[in-house]
């Protein structure tokens, strides 16, 4: 089954500084056919104003990625974590016991990020941050790990959940699969570009949500960064 949800349709609001679309119910925005696609919780697709973000605030128990899209977010966190991850680039924050942290967009131009939180398999662990940087050239023409609790994925950033998170660049005439195990579910959301997947075009914003497939045949209609998480 694949499920197109348009980008147009999506719950969100607008506070002067962020423009916010939602995937799944978040703040003012409730849907109980949309409250989470397995263990995926948030999928928020957020535009920050230059010179302002998200001040000092409590998370627990929460897998927490920011995948940012275009300009760059600064991190701060009760931990005494500081860094900035510019666009291509993810970061992720175990929540766990708790951690008090700020997302700042302190460029000159407007940060696009997608903010997912997935739900941690254990409560009660040691908060943790971290970041890394994925050049896009390496995941040119077919999807590659970015962050994963997923035994056997190697070298990523770790997440504390049974999930992955995937991205790939595909200029316009490109094709590549990704194969899904028993049991699974796939989020997928095109960044930028406009794609098709197993016969369902998708435009950049677009949720697809996906269950009982075994594999994505997807092409790149248009040049198109996407990204994707695999979840139980």
């Amino acid at each position: 089954m694949i499920e197109l949800r348009p980008h147009s349709e999506l719950g969100g609001a607008h506070h002067g500084w962020l423009d916010t679309r939602h995937h799944f119910s978040f703040a003012e925005y409730y849907d109980p056919k949309r409250m989470h696609w397995g263990n995926l919780r948030v999928w928020n697709d957020d535009t920050i104003a230059p010179h302002s973000g998200f001040p000092r605030h409590p998370h627990r128990d929460m897998e927490i990625i920011t995948y940012v899209r275009e300009g760059a977010i600064t991190h701060q966190d009760s931990l005494g974590n500081k860094g900035r991850t510019e666009a291509g680039d993810v970061q992720v924050m175990s929540a766990g016991t708790g951690i008090a942290h700020s997302e700042m967009n302190l460029e000159d131009v407007p940060t696009k990020i997608f903010q997912i939180w997935i739900m941690p398999n254990e409560a009660g662990l040691p908060p943790t941050w971290g970041t890394k940087p994925f050049p896009k050239g390496e995941r040119s023409g077919s999807f590659v790990t970015l962050a994963s609790g997923v035994p056997g994925d190697g070298e990523v950033l770790p997440i504390r959940t049974d999930a992955r998170m995937v991205a790939a660049t595909l200029g316009a005439g490109e094709s590549t699969e990704y194969h899904i195990a028993d049991g699974r579910k796939v989020y997928m959301v095109p960044a930028t570009g406009k794609i098709d997947v197993n016969g369902v075009v998708a435009s950049a914003g677009d949720g697809v949500a996906i269950s009982d497939e075994k594999l994505l045949e997807v092409s790149a209609l248009e040049n198109s960064e996407i990204v994707l998480v695999d979840v139980a």
